[in-house]
């Protein structure tokens, strides 16, 4: 796959306001694993490789276990995730196919019995602007680090 263009360098003042936007959700009061499960969840219903690796790498650096990155893609039928992660990840997930599931009340009322007010908008634009990343690294097939290891034999 050959990316299509640098979007970053085409246009980095248009992507400063997400950066920024990254960095202020860094600072709120979200756990930092919570967050990378989310934007890791996200990316793998968009089929992200980009930021499939990114997230997985950055989860595994800051303590995520193995059993928990890999289940992840099944957490609604492991019992590894806690109240909290999965009403994140209930609502991040009715967020990201919002086309379909309209975001119902049941989801929003499991995910604000467990988030402050505050932390329901931080967590809702964790989930934007991980979307946002995701149609940028896909549209132009930015292609994710490979370690010479990690490559096909």
């Amino acid at each position: 796959m050959s990316p299509r263009i640098n979007h970053f360098a085409a246009a980095p003042e248009l992507l400063q306001p997400m950066l920024d936007m990254e960095e202020r959700l860094h600072a709120s009061e979200l756990e930092h694993s919570l967050i990378e499960l989310v934007k890791l969840r996200v990316s793998q219903i968009n089929g992200c490789a980009y930021c499939i690796h990114m997230h997985t790498h950055d989860a595994r650096a800051n303590g995520e276990t193995e059993d928990r990155l890999h289940l992840l893609n099944a957490w609604h039928e492991s019992s590894l995730y806690s109240v909290r992660e999965r009403a994140a990840l209930a609502w991040a997930e009715t967020l990201t196919r919002i086309e379909t599931s309209r975001a119902p009340d049941n989801t929003y009322q499991e995910m604000a019995a467990q988030f402050s007010e505050r932390d329901q908008v931080a967590l809702t634009l964790v989930i934007t602007t991980i979307n946002a990343w995701n149609r940028l690294a896909v549209g132009f097939a930015m292609p994710h680090p490979v370690d010479n290891k990690a490559t096909a034999a």
